[in-house]
């Protein structure tokens, strides 16, 4: 599979595939007994595959700070049409 199409296929996994899939890589390159070449994609991949789970994160941050605002402001609304 060539950069792009790993790259692509990245983008489109889910938060908890990406997290398995990163929890595998890390596993392989901790156990070694692999050529360097090996290592090397490796490291890469989990590299792509910890800027997937960075992305989700992120977004799912900025999602709970939206709402969390959001509710605020409505009580914020409230107290002040009860004055």
């Amino acid at each position: 599979m060539d950069d792009m199409a790993r790259t692509d296929e990245a983008a489109v996994l889910g938060y908890e595939q990406a997290r398995d899939e990163l929890i595998e890589v890390v596993r392989r390159l901790e156990a070694g007994g692999t050529s360097l070449e090996d290592s090397l994609a490796l490291w890469e991949r989990g590299e792509e595959l910890a800027k997937v789970c960075r992305r989700w994160l992120e977004g799912a941050r900025a999602r709970l700070d939206a709402s969390l605002a959001e509710e605020k402001a409505e009580r914020g609304e409230e107290t002040r049409d009860e004055a």
